[in-house]
């Protein structure tokens, strides 16, 4: 018997789809500013700061991120809702359950039935994002901080500089911060593949349940 099951909380989605925009535009300006791609258009007038635009878009979207990975840390530990998820700690260092998944993976066996919504495979993945996550973001405000001098960058600065020496400067803060944006662009395509194997093959509706929160299970007869 298939039953529907309320998965993902309206917030743990909302945060999903501004977390996924601001990777975008952030990977789009964070290429531009390293190697500007788009020539402005030439006049009398000194009014196409390109770079300062595509600058600015790139600061407020990092901040974006930054906000909705604080509150998305914060469902994960305090939301009731997102007890599914803390519970996939559990399968994720049981050797059945990841023999079990790769098994489906590999089109030789069923899905587990696993405690939490991740399977092992994806909650490694989505532990490394989050890493990725807190260096981009802690990499980016270092490099924030000697662009703006007052205001938010100079509260900062005090903190941010013993770590710009530890990862030896400005050139490997930048390097650092370069690194992390690549886990993004890798697991975009794999993270987007899997959804669509998962909802295809499974027959869970995996990849509607990010948009309704809603999976299709199938019920245990009593």
């Amino acid at each position: 018997m298939i039953e529907k099951k309320y998965e993902y909380s309206g917030w743990l989605r909302i945060t999903h789809w501004i977390r996924a925009l601001s990777i975008v535009v952030l990977t789009v300006t964070g290429f531009y500013i390293a190697v500007p791609f788009i020539a402005p258009h030439i006049t009398n007038e000194p009014v196409n700061f390109m770079n300062a635009l595509f600058r600015s878009w790139h600061e407020i979207f990092g901040f974006l991120l930054i906000c909705v990975t604080i509150g998305k840390i914060y469902l994960f530990i305090f939301d009731k809702q997102s007890k599914g998820e803390r519970r996939s700690f559990i399968d994720f260092i049981s050797p059945k359950v990841w023999i079990a998944q790769l098994k489906y993976y590999m089109l030789v066996g069923k899905h587990p039935d696993g405690r939490g919504v991740y399977n092992p495979l994806q909650f490694i993945a989505y532990l490394t994002v989050y890493l990725a996550l807190i260096v981009v973001s802690i990499t980016g405000l270092v490099l924030y901080v000697h662009n703006f001098h007052e205001g938010l960058g100079g509260a900062l600065y005090d903190m941010a500089k013993p770590l710009e020496i530890m990862m030896g400067g400005l050139a490997g803060t930048r390097q650092i911060h370069h690194i992390s944006m690549w886990v993004f662009i890798l697991f975009l395509p794999v993270h987007i593949y899997m959804a669509v194997f998962n909802s295809v093959f499974g027959k869970h509706g995996t990849l509607d349940s990010i948009f309704s929160g809603y999976l299709w299970t199938h019920k245990k007869d009593d």
